[in-house]
């Protein structure tokens, strides 16, 4: 099972979205700085390549299907983006093995920006998880957003966290939702069946989206874990052990996750113990997300204090 966003050939429910971005590129009215918000897995990441796609393969056989929202697989400018060679296109993301993204990203652009293009086809420049940003690489990008850029689109996608309010500033703030039934809906149709006939209803909650219940599915197949007889407990602490935290993303938003969903199903509001650690707990990984805080204390901490205490 995949997850690249690219990979995700149909776009489901921001149809209305989607199209609105459409008609003001046609228009000549789409702004050059788009910082698309809402949290982890719910597909701002998809919805930004299909409006990519739609406009750079335009003009190409086997182009983006508007009518049932679907990128071509086959289609030219599609398989230049997979391999990272379209000329037109450049994605930027935090490596995986550090924390952040570097000043050496941001001035690896600048140079790619400052060549001429090679077609009159527009630019478009995407920048996932735009929160873990370090100070140096804001400042470098917002020299970039500041300078008028003809032909040049960015697309900025941001996890719900705290940002610079500078960087916020020159963007055209859009935020993206989804409701449980819908993320539910949304993870059947790209698995092609029920999840819930695949996992334990207690590891998910209503705010699960579908690229944490997707990741869920792939790190118990890549871990050999039986999802449907799972308890919660023992499979926190299996992710715990893993560390595989450190270098994923989405698993670590799915121990956050998880970690509420322990609290719900264990804590009771006659216990005022437990009730004082879940508070405690839960501001704590609200800060860890917003601020980008150090998440690996907060992880050893809880399992120290709740799981083995």
């Amino acid at each position: 099972m995949n997850l690249n966003p690219d990979t995700l050939f149909s776009l489901y429910v921001y149809h209305f979205t989607f199209s609105n971005f459409i008609g003001l590129y046609k228009d000549n009215k789409l702004p050059t700085k788009i910082l698309l918000s809402g949290e982890k897995g719910i597909g701002k990441s998809t919805l930004a390549y299909h409006i990519i796609n739609q406009i750079l393969s335009s003009d190409e056989d086997l182009s983006y299907d508007s009518e049932n929202f679907r990128i071509n697989s086959d289609n030219k400018s599609f398989k230049l983006v997979t391999n990272k060679s379209n000329p037109n296109f450049i994605s930027i993301d935090v490596d995986e093995d550090k924390k952040s993204i570097d000043i050496n990203q941001i001035r690896n652009l600048i140079l790619t920006l400052n060549k001429s293009s090679f077609n009159s086809k527009p630019r478009f420049v995407l920048i996932d998880n735009i929160e873990l940003l370090n100070i140096n690489s804001v400042n470098a990008l917002l020299k970039i957003l500041e300078e008028p850029n003809d032909n040049i689109y960015f697309i900025l996608i941001n996890n719900n966290k705290k940002i610079l309010p500078t960087l916020k500033s020159r963007c055209l703030n859009y935020k993206i939702h989804l409701t449980s039934s819908q993320s539910f809906d949304i993870t059947n149709k790209i698995l092609g069946e029920n999840f819930m006939d695949l996992i334990n209803r207690q590891l998910i909650n209503n705010y699960s989206t579908p690229g944490l219940i997707l990741n869920l599915l792939n790190f118990a197949n890549n871990n050999d874990i039986d999802l449907k007889d799972s308890n919660l407990k023992d499979f926190i602490k299996k992710i715990l052990m893993e560390k595989k935290y450190k270098k994923d993303q989405f698993i670590k938003h799915l121990l956050y996750s998880l970690i509420k969903i322990y609290f719900r199903i264990n804590v009771s509001v006659k216990d005022i113990r437990l009730l004082t650690i879940q508070n405690y707990f839960l501001n704590k990984i609200n800060n860890t997300k917003i601020f980008n805080l150090d998440d690996e204390t907060l992880f050893m901490e809880f399992e120290d204090r709740v799981l083995n205490g």
